[in-house]
């Protein structure tokens, strides 16, 4: 027999933003599926008629293309592709779900809310465990003729063998057994509205688009013994089960938007000016370990590398500083042309014409070293389009104020017509020449120099700084600090 072509699939809900764990779940079936020469797969699970809204549909595609996550088919002809939707599929499921009554392993339950509050509250007073008590497996015919002339609309439940264990061989965990006294009785597979309940369609979805494996979060756990049973009774073969474990704050709390806000989401992370290489780099490597340790490592590479053996049981650990860690190293390492291109959003309040594209990608190759995130690229390169430099009074009235300070401007001033510009290094040695002149070297010639053109005692290269400033602009700026000296 051939082995089955690997189909894996994402199938987030559209009720909030694109979550950080989503996205690392995502990535992983993405990259399970690449290394396998299989199908990635995108489908929402849409049937929260109350929740899930447009604007979270399109953060989540957004969201999945900006880091390079794309998937291989949808319903439409050629592509790129519109996912699948669970709220296309609303009388399939139910049909599913009538031979399944048919078959004697669903049924109609015609309890009320409030039925259903006073048992949970019966449970409490007695500190059971909350779960249905099975009651509608034993309606009789007039009980039914009665619920229904009352009006009731029924949900179907799907029966849940008393006292069973339910097992499975998981990926990344291990054996697991769940016990079905643990899974709070016959569970609801169709709403009185005719929706779906999650732990059934996504049964239906897999079933019917042939998903060889499910790749999700561990706390999905008690789901799937579940949703082994619907397989079961619907007669398909399970998947292959691999549940990748949570992500952590540095407390060791889950990462929520209730307790860390906007942090959880992708998008917060695109708007501050964090490479999706980056994020994807570092969610690929939250719980797995390629076999050779590396740390750095392209979305090609890892769709090479990638093995869910090598996938961590313990809680991922979300640590912002070390994100930052790789973002500055793909803002130093990626094509300047690239990040230049990405920096122009963060720094549309200045008025970037007035340099050439080769001078704009030099102050960014300039600034970039010590970036962490494009969103603190304005205030670094500030001082290249600004007409006056903000000095403080600590720089104005200490260092700028000292009889060699004045002196080391007057002298570059006087020199202005005669330093190579469009040269940096040529720039760097007329200064150091002024030095040589007056004796003066290291913080003593350069730091007045900086402080007039920058702002600030450090920064980029100063013949760098000079060279693209240009003749006018440093003119300009030496003559609004200098006094006769």
């Amino acid at each position: 027999m051939t082995q089955a072509k690997v189909r894996a699939r994402i199938a987030p809900s559209p009720t909030g933003h694109l979550h950080l764990g989503t996205a690392r779940t995502a990535l992983y079936n993405f990259l399970f599926a690449r290394k396998h020469k299989g199908d990635f797969i995108l489908r929402l699970e849409d049937t929260d008629e109350v929740r899930s809204d447009d604007a979270y549909t399109d953060d989540i595609l957004s969201g999945l293309k900006w880091l390079g996550i794309n998937w291989d088919e949808g319903p439409d002809i050629g592509g790129p592709y519109a996912p699948y939707k669970q709220t296309e599929k609303t009388d399939h499921y139910e049909n599913v779900a009538h031979k399944l009554i048919e078959q004697g392993k669903a049924y109609f339950c015609y309890a009320t809310p409030e039925e259903l509050d006073a048992l949970r509250e019966e449970q409490r007073q007695s500190n059971s465990a909350s779960r249905y008590d099975n009651r509608g497996r034993h309606y009789t015919p007039e009980q039914v003729d009665k619920y229904v002339k009352e009006g009731r609309v029924p949900v179907i439940r799907f029966k849940v063998e008393d006292n069973r264990v339910v097992s499975w061989h998981d990926a990344i965990k291990g054996e697991i057994q769940i016990n079905t006294e643990d899974l709070g009785g016959d569970m609801v597979i169709v709403k009185s509205s005719g929706i779906a309940i999650y732990n059934f369609a996504v049964v239906v979805d897999d079933v019917d688009m042939k998903m060889t494996h499910v790749i999700r979060g561990e706390d999905h756990i008690h789901n799937t013994a579940k949703q082994i049973l619907i397989y079961e009774a619907l007669g398909e073969p399970l998947p292959q089960f691999a549940h990748v474990p949570l992500i952590f704050d540095l407390d060791r709390q889950k990462l929520s938007k209730r307790k860390h806000g906007e942090a959880v989401h992708i998008n917060k992370y695109r708007k501050d000016g964090y490479m999706p290489e980056a994020i994807m780099n570092y969610l690929a490597q939250m719980s797995w370990t390629p076999a050779d340790e590396r740390e750095i490592f392209t979305v090609a590479e890892a769709c090479e590398i990638f093995d869910l053996d090598r996938v961590s049981k313990s809680p991922a650990v979300f640590d912002i500083k070390r994100l930052d860690w790789f973002n500055s190293h793909y803002i130093k390492s990626l094509p300047i042309a690239l990040i230049t291109e990405r920096a122009r959003e963060f720094l549309k309040d200045f008025e970037l014409s007035q340099y050439s594209q080769s001078e704009l990608e030099h102050i960014v190759a300039l600034v970039r070293e010590g970036l962490s995130a494009l969103k603190d690229i304005a205030p670094a390169a500030a001082f290249f389009f600004s007409d006056k430099v903000q000095i403080s009074d600590e720089l104005s009235q200490g260092l700028l104020k000292q009889e060699s300070s004045l002196k080391v401007l007057s002298k570059v001033h006087a020199s202005l017509s005669q330093m190579p510009w469009g040269d940096a290094k040529g720039c760097k040695a007329s200064v150091d020449a002024i030095g040589k002149e007056l004796g003066l070297k290291g913080k003593d010639l350069y730091w007045p120099v900086r402080a007039a053109l920058c702002g600030a005692t450090s920064g980029p290269d100063l013949g760098s700084t000079l060279s693209i400033l240009g003749e006018r602009r440093v003119k300009a700026r030496l003559e609004a600090l200098m006094q006769p000296c």
